[in-house]
């Protein structure tokens, strides 16, 4: 089974054993991070067909590795940055650059909409504000690019397009329509209310498939250019947090992810129809979402994540290694000797109900602190926003009592995942697992490989367990950096 997450920063490409579950090989392109197009400040956009390119050189390079028969890849799985925007022409040529999910311009249009629609009709059918999801940010274009607009057939998502180029092929499903803010939960069909007011054609929306389906079949001339069996068929498209739950077996009510690549998230399953009055966490569709059996992801997103660490890595790691950054910042005691980092520069955040508050750094001393600090404050900071945002969580019934998270990314630090579970306070539990191995088993689930979910996850062990034994002491740190992020709020 052939998983690929098309991530911000890369794209990474698994190939799994179906009968073992092991990983056999896996490959990342481009190894360095990927460019965010950012002509404007709050915006940031990225060129699918770049996405297509990568997709294909990790592919390769996977092959590459001869640790199987590309020929006996039976299934192929996609997950993908959740909420970009792909317009595509009658041909299935891309107009523009994807306007991608942390993009803050169409902030003001989902805005106007959520008072036009009316609060209380948003929440209960669509479980979110208009926001700047998808919908918000196609009705930007059509307004300011209209000829682009008049263009387009077909709208999709960043997973529909890989799919789309792999297969010639356009689908979507329930779920992603429901990241985009175009599904009426109450009527279980498209949002009357959003197209209406956006005056947009519901003929632009792609066939709708379940999640855990066939979405075409692999085109002669890629399986020819990828050295793939001809007719293999996309069984599985998933955005990357519902994705990084169904990788670590979140599937059921009350079960909890947490990722933390470029932005960070914790995702919980719900079984209601819940929403927040705020708008400031968001409910939508599960991948085993069906409407006579309701699983929800509620998600808590913070832009400004690894995104921030990277900065400071950039700015002054003198071309280290996370690693070697991660080492160094474990040789801080705990509270960074009175530096704080607030990780809100990567556009408007949501869970301060779209305000940007841009990334800051107090408390700095000229004369004692070093590189060193930034290091640790920046992972405590990133922290400290996730306790934020599980806070609201709370507000709204999801008090998880452990969270899973993949090996990955930012928990491969021990001083960040130590501080994420003592200022949550809550148990950590971590998997060898990634965006790319769900993809596949998600392929393996939508090609009947298996029968469900039990069975592909049945060899699934955690490889760490993190007690929150500190937990009051990074209460008092938490608690003073809360305090300054209430001044800046102000």
């Amino acid at each position: 089974m052939l998983g690929i997450d098309i991530g911000t920063s890369s794209v990474k490409a698994s190939v799994m054993d179906a009968s073992t579950r092991q990983c056999i090989a896996s490959a990342q392109y481009p190894e360095t991070e990927a460019e965010i197009i950012a002509t404007q400040p709050g915006w940031a956009e990225q060129s699918p067909e770049v996405w297509w390119e990568q997709v294909q050189l990790a592919i390769l390079k996977l092959h590459a590795q001869r640790k199987y028969d590309s020929k006996d890849i039976a299934a192929i799985g996609i997950a993908y940055q959740m909420h970009g925007l792909v317009m595509a022409d009658k041909n299935q040529r891309v107009l523009r650059n994807s306007i991608i999910w942390c993009d803050s311009r169409a902030v003001e249009t989902g805005d106007k909409a959520f008072a036009a629609i009316g609060k209380e009709k948003c929440l209960l059918h669509l479980l979110n504000s208009p926001g700047n999801f998808t919908a918000s940010k196609l009705a930007w274009v059509k307004e300011h690019e209209p000829d682009l607009y008049a263009k387009t057939d077909k709208i999709m998502l960043p997973g529909d397009f890989i799919a789309m180029k792999l297969t010639n092929t356009i689908t979507t499903s329930i779920a992603a329509l429901s990241e985009g803010i175009f599904w009426d939960f109450q009527q279980n069909e498209l949002s009357k209310d959003v197209l209406e007011y956006f005056q947009l054609d519901a003929s632009i929306i792609p066939a709708v498939r379940p999640v855990f389906a066939e979405h075409g079949r692999i085109a002669d001339d890629v399986a020819a250019a990828l050295s793939l069996k001809k007719g293999i068929p996309v069984t599985y498209k998933a955005g990357d947090q519902p994705n990084n739950a169904l990788s670590l077996n979140v599937l059921e009510p009350g079960e909890v992810a947490a990722s933390a690549g470029t932005s960070g998230v914790i995702y919980g399953v719900s079984d209601q129809l819940t929403y927040d009055n705020g708008s400031r966490v968001n409910t939508f569709a599960h991948v085993n979402y069906t409407t006579a059996q309701k699983r929800l992801g509620v998600l808590l997103c913070i832009n400004g994540t690894g995104i921030m660490n990277r900065w400071v890595r950039n700015i002054s790691g003198d071309g280290l290694s996370y690693a070697q950054i991660n080492d160094l910042a474990a040789t801080i005691q705990p509270g960074s000797d009175g530096v704080m980092v607030f990780p809100f520069g990567n556009g408007a955040e949501r869970m301060f109900n779209n305000k940007t508050l841009h990334a800051n750094i107090l408390g700095l001393d000229l004369n004692k602190h070093k590189n060193t600090h930034l290091f640790r404050a920046a992972q405590e900071g990133i922290a400290f926003a996730f306790r934020y945002g599980l806070d609201i969580m709370r507000e709204n019934g999801m008090d998880p009592t452990v969270i899973r998270a993949g090996k990955a990314n930012m928990f491969l630090s021990e001083v960040f995942s130590g501080c994420f579970a003592n200022t949550l306070n809550i148990p950590l539990e971590m998997y060898d697992s990634d965006g790319s191995t769900g993809a596949a088993l998600g392929a393996g689930l939508g090609a009947g490989i298996y029968s469900c979910p039990k069975e592909a996850f049945i060899n699934m062990k955690p490889v760490q367990w993190i007690e929150p034994v500190m937990h009051r002491r990074y209460d008092e740190f938490y608690g003073q950096w809360l305090e300054q992020l209430h001044k800046q709020l102000n």
